[in-house]
């Protein structure tokens, strides 16, 4: 029931075809670090692809956001769950984290002063949690998603984002999944059902247009 150890496999450096044409917008996004914490990147066993380039990816977004002024936020389970608390992942998944060291989010993304974790209790980050609440409370309608699981947390809270009219923007290579076909089928299907995909690239650009854009019309 406990994740098994991942295979090393190479991240993904293009997107898929969007159905939807959605670009990142500085005024409307905010940026959520999916469950990014130890007990999650352990299966992966060492520092190599795809945890160098999802870490790597991740850090730059982070920055490239909060020097935009773009919310920050992080999703993250938290540890020493009762199986009330578990409910059916208790099933699927077994206890989930044993204790808060194991539970904290690794030091390359530890979250800084104004930066807002959500305690997570299912799959979606939307679930049982603020976060739709935050959303709103700082005027975001789009939400740029990286982390892990890709066609686990990460595809279900872009579903949930898309069910809650914010738009969701997948980062195609800045998340990780337990093999490249679990991570492609995550991408394909949220591209096909309710998300625009892009790469680390793609969104920084998008985003750094957008500011311009806004400069210019102020």
């Amino acid at each position: 029931m406990a994740i098994e150890p991942i295979a090393r496999y190479a991240m993904p450096t293009v997107a898929p075809q969007n159905r939807l044409s959605w670009r990142p917008d500085q005024r409307r996004s905010a940026l959520l670090i999916h469950d990014m914490q130890r007990h999650f990147l352990a299966p992966y066993a060492g520092e190599h692809s795809p945890v160098t380039e999802l870490v790597a990816n991740i850090s730059a977004l982070r920055e490239h956001c909060a020097s935009m002024g773009i919310p920050v936020i992080y999703s993250a389970q938290p540890p020493a769950q009762s199986p009330e608390q578990r409910g059916l992942l208790q099933e699927r998944w077994g206890a989930g984290i044993p204790d808060a060291a194991q539970a904290r989010i690794i030091d390359a993304l530890a979250p800084r002063d104004g930066e807002v974790v959500v305690t997570k209790w299912r799959y979606s980050a939307f679930h049982r949690t603020e976060l739709g609440e935050l959303l709103i409370e700082r005027g975001c309608d789009q939400l740029i998603i990286c982390g892990l699981y890709a066609h686990i947390g990460v595809l279900t809270t872009a579903i949930d984002a898309f069910s809650h009219d914010i738009q969701p923007l997948l980062v195609a290579d800045a998340v990780a999944d337990f093999s490249p076909a679990h991570h492609q089928m995550a991408l394909n299907h949220v591209a096909e059902l309710c998300a625009v995909t892009l790469t680390t690239e793609q969104v920084i650009a998008a985003l750094a247009a957008s500011a311009r854009t806004t400069t210019t019309t102020s």
